[in-house]
């Protein structure tokens, strides 16, 4: 089974994590240096890679069944959101949700790279 890269409501402890299914939790985990992080419109985090400017981003590895990941975690996301395959910070390569590209009608972006955790601009925010 594929590993996948989760950084927002899916997580531990998180509202969607009924999604995974009882899914095995992997470890924490941090992307590698290369992405942008947002918050869009306020409700959910979304990846984009980026050639330059980009930061590590926490969050959380799950081994999924394939199963789980096409009825259950998929149909959940948003439509501003794709299955991709993203780099952590140890040169695994993972599968995780990122941006759509090109974008569909996103609603604002903010940009919380800086932040770099989903949990902690939530923690800000709300």
């Amino acid at each position: 089974m594929p590993l996948i890269f989760l950084n927002g409501s899916a997580m531990r402890g998180g509202p969607l994590n009924h999604l995974l299914g009882g899914a095995p939790f992997a470890g924490a985990a941090e992307t590698a240096p290369r992405y942008r992080f947002y918050s869009v419109g306020d409700r959910f985090p979304g990846l984009a890679p980026t050639p330059d400017g980009g930061a590590a981003i926490s969050g959380e590895l799950f081994d999924v069944p394939l199963e789980v990941l096409r009825e259950r975690l998929l149909p959940a996301e948003p439509p501003e959101l794709e299955l991709g395959v993203i780099a952590l910070d140890d040169g695994r390569s993972v599968l995780s949700m990122v941006l759509r590209r090109p974008p569909t009608s996103y609603p604002q972006l903010i940009d919380i790279t800086a932040i770099g955790s989903w949990q902690k601009y939530r923690e800000g925010t709300v």
